[in-house]
């Protein structure tokens, strides 16, 4: 039986991405044919510094990024946080840390070889979405990179060099030639079709469906 091939662009600064992984984890449960998943770099703000001064106040921060009302931000987020509720997650606004996520980019190109990538990338998630980590600092970063079973010595070797860099700019171009303007989105490239937004699992379960039925009659 033909593997399956998934890509998934996401960036780990954004909770719809977190979202959606909760989303495509259960429809992998539910697939019974073998698949792979890759997942490609994506920054949704690459001029994001490592760290804002002082404490965040991620409403107002929603307000004035959307151009929209305390209360019309507010309520936003109250929709992503029921929704992440309703795929298992608990999403911590009133602890997140923006900062710039091209290093935890990186980690994970790494990571992607050793079979560990899904795991590192579920890992920073919750430390940015939940426990309010500041996925930028290296130490953070290679402490995930343990806790996803990576080699500690070998992660901070990487974060403390520009290694994988190429990597995240590959990914971040082939977006731009496949025309990816927002994430995440799935894309099945043996059928060359993609999915894009936090969909629901049944949705996501069909498109690999199709995909798969497209992949085995291929030649």
């Amino acid at each position: 039986m033909n593997t399956l091939e998934i890509e998934v662009w996401s960036d780990i600064a954004c909770p719809w991405c977190w979202i959606g992984k909760r989303g495509l984890d259960a429809a992998l449960q539910s697939f019974d044919s073998p698949v792979t998943v890759r997942w490609n770099a994506f920054e949704l703000n690459p001029q994001a510094p490592l760290e804002l001064p002082g404490q965040v106040d991620y409403v107002q921060r929603l307000a004035d990024k959307y151009h929209v009302g305390h209360d019309e931000a507010q309520q936003m987020i109250d929709r992503i946080v029921s929704t992440g509720h309703d795929r298992g997650l608990e999403l911590r606004f009133d602890r997140i840390r923006p900062t710039n996520t091209f290093a935890a980019h990186r980690l994970l190109s790494w990571a992607r070889d050793s079979g560990q990538q899904t795991e590192l990338k579920e890992a920073i998630f919750k430390a940015y979405l939940h426990d309010g980590l500041l996925v930028s600092d290296p130490e953070v970063l290679t402490a995930l990179a343990e806790q996803a079973g990576l080699d500690a010595a070998q992660a901070r070797e990487i974060l403390s060099s520009d290694a994988f860099s190429n990597e995240v700019r590959n990914d971040e171009r082939r977006a731009t030639e496949i025309g990816i303007t927002g994430v995440p989105c799935f894309v099945f490239p043996q059928a060359r079709f993609a999915v894009s937004g936090a969909q629901p699992v049944e949705a996501l379960l069909e498109a690999m469906r199709k995909a798969q039925s497209q992949n085995t009659s291929q030649p």
